[in-house]
């Protein structure tokens, strides 16, 4: 069983994966194989200033990133400083064990925890950490010898990603790292690009403009924006401009007094009210008529407004965050928004990039979706097959993160007891070669289907990738497991362009 682990271990690592990515999916690998509730590996900052959870298994993003210590704190960091794996029968009988992630009941939960360092040149560069249940002292002294094999399959990789941290004295100018800021999962260069006009416009109470595509993460940005000002204390308010009528939009945005229209029984604070001295978030701010257009105009510029039915002028302090998906530029053209709300609206401009423009991320996000909805759900182990990534790729994501986020979502539903998620589990639009929707004329037309034949076609491709990659490119297991003799699915494979050499661990 070790052999069979290691193997996947190392035909993961020489993917073409982005560093990171490749670290999830060997704690993913290790979850198949070895007895464990949790797994984390850690790096050192580059300056040996602190030790971070830089991918791990079991945790929630908010354990995550909790799990940070200084050389020689905790097991995990005396692991780092001494160079030497540690060995921690039960935590709840180890003082020295800090549970700084606060993943573990230690009342309630028994727990053996074993850290092993993970050696790049002869200098300790992390740790390998596995939660597991407490046993005898034989089983985990063979684990930690495990493990210590692993860490140094995993060395290379895990000095790659060390390499593009950076010390908490440069974060304010460096490029973020996954998930540090508000939810958002990527590395991809457009990202990476996002994060730092974030970072550029928090500290500021200047207008913002999220741009972008429905579905890529605008309201997500809002928050980010909030989250890292001085207004992050205070409250934030949204409203989305697109799901109510003017009449009941100018009641939500500026409140009304008891008697304003029928059925106003009180009074009732507006949106910009409820959001003095914090951050007030309108959607689909393209949306709103020319009329509503022009009232929101004025208290941009006044800072005040008076209630519906009022006559008392209320001053606020909010900080402005608006967002469309609509190309705003043409609709001044057009006449249907006027062009001095754009100007204010428009001081500090970011453009989130649709999901197709972030290929290298749609793996990492549905690695993050697949965790989230297989603990909903409770199930374990649950994964993406080779062939189901492969897929997820070639898709062009008209509904971006969303759609993503629903196509994992079903697919975690009907996944079997196996808890492979296989082409079979993703909806048919996915099954098509190319582009649901055309790119060039921006159609809004349903996906293509395919014909019966592209779509058995399509299956069976990736059965036989599923088989060559379980049995390591062997082509007569392959074939036995699938029910077919070597000559067919030589010729099947022939007729896919898949050759098992692909498949081989490398000696």
């Amino acid at each position: 069983m070790h052999l069979v682990l290691l193997n996947e271990i190392a035909d993961a690592l020489e993917r073409s994966l982005p560093p990171r990515e490749a670290l999830q999916l060997t704690l993913q690998i290790m979850s198949r194989h070895l007895a464990m509730k949790r797994a984390a590996i850690c790096l050192t900052e580059p300056d040996n200033s602190e030790v971070r959870i830089y991918a791990s298994l079991g945790f929630s993003a908010a354990e995550q990133a909790r799990g940070h210590y200084a050389i020689g704190e905790g097991i995990t960091g005396r692991v780092i400083a001494s160079g030497r794996p540690e060995i921690v029968p039960d935590v709840a009988d180890d003082a020295r064990f800090l549970n700084r992630t606060r993943a573990r009941n230690l009342r309630k939960e028994h727990t053996a925890f074993i850290c092993v360092p993970i050696r790049l040149d002869d200098q300790v560069v992390g740790a390998l950490a596995v939660d597991r249940r407490v046993g005898a002292r034989e089983t985990l002294d063979d684990q930690s010898r495990m493990l210590t094999i692993i860490a140094g399959l995993l060395s290379h990789t895990a000095g790659q990603c060390r390499a593009q941290l950076t010390s908490p004295a440069k974060k304010k100018t460096s490029e973020p790292s996954d998930g540090r800021i508000q939810g958002f999962i990527g590395q991809s260069e457009s990202m990476n690009l996002v994060f730092t006009r974030i970072r550029q416009a928090a500290p500021s109470s200047a207008t913002v403009l999220l741009r972008g595509e429905s579905g890529t993460g605008k309201e997500l940005a809002a928050h980010a924006i909030h989250e890292a000002s001085g207004r992050s204390k205070n409250p934030f308010i949204s409203l989305n401009c697109a799901a109510l009528p003017d009449s009941l939009v100018e009641s939500e945005l500026f409140g009304h007094e008891r008697g304003a229209f029928t059925g106003a029984t009180g009074v009732r604070k507006g949106r910009f009210e409820l959001a003095d001295t914090g951050t007030l978030f309108l959607d689909e701010v393209g949306e709103l008529s020319l009329a509503m257009q022009a009232k929101l105009l004025r208290v941009i510029q006044e800072r005040s407004f008076e209630r519906l039915g009022g006559m008392e002028s209320i001053q606020v302090d909010v900080r402005l965050i608006a967002a469309t998906n609509r190309d705003l530029e043409q609709m001044v053209k057009d006449g249907t928004f006027r062009k001095d709300l754009y100007y204010r609206l428009n001081v500090f401009p970011i453009q989130l990039p649709p999901l197709r423009d972030r290929q290298e991320d749609i793996l990492s996000l549905a690695a993050y979706f697949v965790k989230k909805y297989s603990e909903a759900n409770g199930k374990t182990g649950v994964r993406l097959s080779l062939s189901a990534m492969e897929m997820l790729q070639r898709y062009r994501w008209p509904g971006n993160i969303r759609e993503l986020e629903n196509v994992i979502e079903r697919a975690v539903l009907l996944v079997s007891e196996e808890g492979l998620i296989l082409p079979l589990h993703l909806p048919p639009n996915l099954h098509s070669a190319g582009c649901p929707y055309s790119e060039k004329d921006g159609s809004d037309a349903p996906p293509a289907m395919g014909s019966l034949q592209q779509r058995l076609d399509e299956m069976e491709r990736a059965y036989i990738i599923e088989a060559l990659s379980h049995f390591h490119g062997h082509l007569g297991q392959a074939a036995r497991a699938l029910g077919l003799t070597e000559r067919m699915m030589a010729l099947r494979m022939k007729k896919y362009g898949i050759t098992y050499k692909a498949f081989r661990t490398s000696s």
